[in-house]
């Protein structure tokens, strides 16, 4: 028996879904994606409670990836 790794990949998975969990009950991604449905559903998307889902996590993903590069470039 080795010694276990305390940040293995799976420990690494749980905490990226731990971050997803929190972006997703933020009141701010709550009015994001609530916002996003009613823009698609007047423009008829298919699966547009989905599409705005998965378009207001990905602007919050992509915005504090945005904010770590930016702070290790200012390093």
């Amino acid at each position: 028996m080795g010694i276990p790794k305390f940040d293995s990949a799976e420990d690494e998975i749980k905490k990226f879904l731990n971050h997803i969990a929190l972006i997703c009950i933020s009141e701010e991604f709550q009015s994001l994606k609530s916002e996003l449905e009613e823009i698609y559903l007047r423009a008829n998307v298919e699966n547009f409670r989905l599409t705005a889902f998965q378009d207001a996590l990905y602007a919050f993903l992509t915005q504090e990836e945005g904010e770590h590069i930016g702070k290790d470039e200012s390093c």
